[in-house]
């Protein structure tokens, strides 16, 4: 089972289990900010990141350049909670 599949499957499951008050919001959000364009400013596989500098979780700054010139780097977007 590949990457999306597992995401549909996750989605579906959730999607059983949420009150349909909560999907009707969460759908309208997403819609929403497809409608905005969003979609056409936002990373997408293959894309080349700008370098950049973030706080760890220790709070110390790391800059992205130092950690792939050592290895590669996995980022991860986390919006929150809905």
């Amino acid at each position: 089972m590949n990457l999306q599949d597992k995401l549909n499957a996750l989605r579906a499951n959730f999607e059983k289990q949420a009150s349909q008050e909560a999907l009707a919001i969460m759908h309208r959000a997403t819609d929403d900010l497809r409608k905005s364009g969003i979609l056409n400013r936002v990373v997408k596989a293959g894309d080349t990141m700008p370098d950049f500098e973030l706080e760890n979780a220790k709070g110390n700054r790391v800059r992205s350049k130092d950690i792939l010139a050592k290895k590669k780097m996995v980022l991860s977007f986390y919006r929150g909670k809905w």
